[in-house]
Parts: C-alpha cells; sequence; structure tokens
C-alpha cells in the first residue's frame, strides 16, 4: 500500500510535477485543500499555472480525493473532473479510515474529536504549509507541508514536502531530494 498526501499546490504545475515523482506507483493520492489558487498577497509565483495543474489533475491515473482549503473557489470546481469535496472527506484503505480536512478551522483537539467520531486513526490537514506528524492518543495527525510554498527551512533554505503513507510508515518526504524529514513507523489497525 502506498498512498501519496499532498497540500497547498496553489496552482503550481512545477510543484505539482516535483510531488508527483514521488506518487507515481501510489494506490490513492489525497489533496488536503489550496489546489489552485494562491492567498492574494502572494501574487503571482513562478510555477503558477492553473491551466496545465488542472490538466495535469484531470489526467491524473491514480485515484485522487480532493477536499476545498481555504484559497479553493467554487468556480474551480467547473475546471476539474475531479469533485472537490466539500470541508472534509472520509477515506478507507483497508485498515486505514483517514479524515481529510484543510484544517484552517480546527484546533488540534478539534482534529482528534472528528477523527473519533468518524471511527478514523488518521487526520490529514495542510493550511500552514509546515510540515507535521504527531501521534495524538491513538489518533495521528499528519500535515504534508507545501511542494510550491514551503514554509519549513532546513539549513536556511525551505524545503518542499509531500506526505507518504506504507503499510509500515508515515513520512514526510523532501521533492527536491526524495530524502525523509520525518518518519513515524506504523501498524495499521482497523477501528
Amino acid at each position: 500500500m502506498k498512498i501519496g498526501v499532498i497540500s497547498d499546490t496553489h496552482g503550481n504545475i512545477e510543484a505539482w510535477n516535483s510531488a508527483f515523482r514521488h506518487f507515481n506507483d501510489a494506490d490513492l493520492i489525497l489533496h488536503a485543500g489550496d489546489v489552485l489558487y494562491h492567498p492574494p498577497r502572494l501574487g503571482w509565483m513562478e510555477g503558477y499555472n492553473i491551466p496545465l495543474l488542472v490538466e495535469a489533475l484531470n489526467n491524473c491515473k491514480i485515484p485522487l480525493v480532493i477536499v476545498r482549503g481555504n484559497c479553493d473557489a467554487q468556480v474551480y470546481e467547473e475546471l476539474l473532473k475531479i469533485p472537490v469535496q466539500t470541508d472534509h472527506a472520509i477515506v478507507q484503505f483497508g485498515a486505514i479510515r483517514i479524515v481529510l480536512n484543510h484544517g484552517h478551522s480546527l484546533t488540534k483537539q478539534g482534529m482528534a474529536e472528528l477523527t473519533h467520531r468518524y471511527g478514523a486513526n488518521c487526520f490529514i490537514f495542510g493550511h500552514t504549509h509546515v510540515p507535521e506528524l504527531e501521534r495524538a492518543d491513538d489518533v495521528l495527525l499528519m500535515n504534508p507541508g507545501s511542494p510550491s510554498i514551503p514554509k519549513l527551512e532546513i539549513d536556511g533554505r525551505p524545503v518542499p514536502t509531500v506526505g507518504l503513507i506504507t503499510d509500515t510508515a508515515v513520512l514526510i518526504i523532501n521533492i527536491e531530494d526524495g530524502s525523509v524529514v520525518e518518519e513515524i513507523k506504523m501498524s495499521w489497525q482497523s477501528r
């Protein structure tokens, strides 16, 4: 099993293509929102190309689940063949049940409560552009960071990241060199 996890692409086709190199053999890709548009204060950025990202997403051969982020306008749904779910989606893959949400309006306690409410064992979110892996009791909280506007810095450089979920581990990956930024070993059990 391999699930690719991404968030906050913000219309950047170059970031998507770099991230997808780590997803090309995935069984499923989960996108935690802020897919096409960028925050207004950022303006234009290198790699920003909504039509090309829409084409890449629409032609993705791997099943893709997307939730709406705070920068995702409803009008963009007219362009995508993949439905942008409402605020959250529940995804079951084998023994893993995941709550997917952008995370901009929830505290970590709220995330854990929703995870328990839906009988899930993992909550995936984005919004902060900072990768995070955390166990809170029997819940795994995961933020894959951002491949396009990363806010994680290593040695003074921004590091673009995505997440991977496998049978035995949950990882945050530096998409530039494939190195593991964070990892938690897992033994998935159904709730």
